[in-house]
Order: C-alpha cells, then structure tokens, then sequence
C-alpha cells in the first residue's frame, strides 16, 4: 500500500512540470538506479543521475518546441534543427 502512494504522489508531482523539467527528472532517476546497479555504490549512481539529468533535460526541451527534431552529427555532438518535412 504505501509503494503505491509514494508511486501516486511521485506521478502526480512530474505531471504538473515542462516536459523539459519532466525529462530531466526521469533521466536523473533511471540514472541513478542504472548507474548504482552497474557500479554498485553511490558514486556511480550520482555520475549516471548527472547524465541522466541533463541527457533528459535535453530531450525534454524538444518536446517544447513544435517542428523541433533532436540529431547527432556525425562527431557525436547533438543539436536541435527542423524536422524533414
């Protein structure tokens, strides 16, 4: 019973933020579980948090801007432009 309010509370506190802020705290948490699992301390849970975060927030801001596609260059480096039509 109480997983299931912390998980209602949880979904009920991302459902009122930006889809940048929403990205940005779905990343840090699958980060951060991703990151403790493979590593197994607390170190490597706030390095994969850190990526997490900014890697969703990232993602998040393109889902604010209509006719906005995320891409990577042929480097790695990522960058929002129009979409193909």
């Amino acid at each position: 019973m109480k997983k299931a309010v912390i998980l209602a509370l949880i979904g009920l506190s991302v459902a009122s933020c930006t889809p940048t802020q929403q990205g940005a705290g779905i990343g840090a948490a699958s980060g951060a579980v991703i990151g403790g699992a493979v590593t197994g301390n607390v170190r490597g849970a706030a390095v994969g948090a850190a990526i997490g975060g900014v890697s969703g927030a990232l993602i998040g801001s393109v889902a604010e801007q209509p006719g906005q596609c995320y891409y990577r260059d042929r480097y790695g480096r990522r960058y929002i432009d129009a979409c193909p039509r």
